[in-house]
């Protein structure tokens, strides 16, 4: 049974390493596509393995074209629109969870209703909304459609993770003497803290990707995002640049897949791991 065990284990782990080759085409792709010293994509001379290997296409990237105004524009609207939906997300989601009052259940499938419908659907109603009020090509009106879209996320993320949190641990500290801001303050949202980070991060990687109503409601280059910049960097050339546009893509999925490495271990630690000691 051991050796059956051992050899199971053995083709389970060669197909998710299959898997996960699979999955790295297309970073290697582009990877290739970004160290091409010649901009050979669509013709039939183009490689997998560059010939003429450069950095130049980074340096383009980084030093020719405004990427770090792009990245500081698309840090701001993540800092604040995670900032913000974390803030409203975290206590509706737990007063949805923990407490039993009237329409409740109206409130939780109007937020399901809500997140469900195509963001992309309300882009009309939403210019029509911030257009008297001057927030056409400004970041607070883009942060205030961020946030109206993933706090609701947040919220429905994070009141499945209340509910798995035992109420006897709540109690024992009430026995104990812990008020309501201590309850929740030094046992409730120490437990959540894996949830509320890997949301956090969910939030981060939605704001950083996000181009159409970053491209819709950005009408200056100066408040480019990172995703509009891409695309400006294709939309003005005639000739288009395959191997700066990879550089550029690549530049910008650092900064999410360092994020995401570090809080790997929150996403598969247990919810209450410790809360409860047998």
């Amino acid at each position: 049974m051991k050796y059956r065990k051992r050899v199971g284990l053995f083709f389970l782990n060669i197909f998710f390493i299959l898997i996960c080759l699979l999955c790295l085409i297309p970073v290697l792709y582009a990877l290739g596509i970004s160290l091409n010293g010649h901009n050979d994509l669509l013709s039939s001379n183009f490689n997998l393995i560059p010939q003429n290997v450069t950095f130049d296409n980074y340096r383009c990237v980084l030093f020719e074209k405004p990427f770090f105004l792009w990245f500081k524009n698309s840090l701001i609207l993540s800092v604040f629109t995670v900032l913000i939906s974390i803030l409203v997300a975290v206590p509706g989601a737990y007063a949805l969870s923990r407490k039993r009052f009237g329409g409740r259940k109206m409130i939780l499938n109007l937020l399901i209703l809500l997140n469900a419908f195509p963001a992309i659907l309300s882009m009309f109603a939403v210019y029509r909304i911030l257009k008297p009020v001057g927030l056409i090509n400004s970041f607070t009106g883009l942060i205030l459609i961020y946030i109206g879209t993933m706090a609701i996320f947040g919220l429905w993320n994070m009141k499945g993770y209340f509910d798995t949190i035992s109420e006897e641990i709540e109690e024992a500290g009430e026995i104990d003497g812990a008020g309501d801001f201590q309850l929740i303050w030094k046992i409730v949202l120490p437990l959540a803290r894996p949830s509320i980070i890997v949301t956090a991060v969910m939030i981060l990687i939605y704001v950083w990707n996000e181009y159409i109503f970053a491209v819709t409601f950005i009408t200056s280059s100066g408040k480019y995002t990172l995703a509009a910049g891409l695309y400006a960097l294709q939309a003005t050339d005639y000739t288009r640049n395959w191997p700066v546009f990879s550089a550029a893509s690549l530049l910008v999925s650092i900064p999410v897949l360092a994020i995401f490495f570090c809080i790997q271990r929150y996403m598969t630690s247990g919810l209450t791991a410790g809360g409860v000691k047998e």
